[in-house]
């Protein structure tokens, strides 16, 4: 099995590619539908679009399987952001 390794460096002053900067945000999120939590058997809280949809551009970016996700990062897991 070969091992994929990629170069996460990023240059003084520039911002991580996986990161949702406020400005897209902003146009992002009228286009996601509202989710209201059930009153009755609510489950588990639901994670944040926009943490969900930057676990889902690093795991692009880094070309690693869902599962790998870091929990680290706050993203939420792999899972979550598949799911999604």
């Amino acid at each position: 099995m070969a091992l994929l390794v990629v170069d996460l460096r990023v240059k003084k002053g520039e911002q991580l590619p996986w990161i949702v900067q406020d400005s897209l945000w902003e146009r992002i999120e009228p286009l996601l539908p509202k989710v209201e939590r059930r009153r009755r058997h609510p489950g588990r809280k639901r994670l944040d679009d926009r943490l969900a949809l930057q676990g889902i551009l690093f795991v692009l970016y880094t070309a690693i399987p869902w599962e790998f996700l870091p929990q680290e990062l706050g993203f939420g897991s792999g899972m979550t952001c598949w799911r999604r």
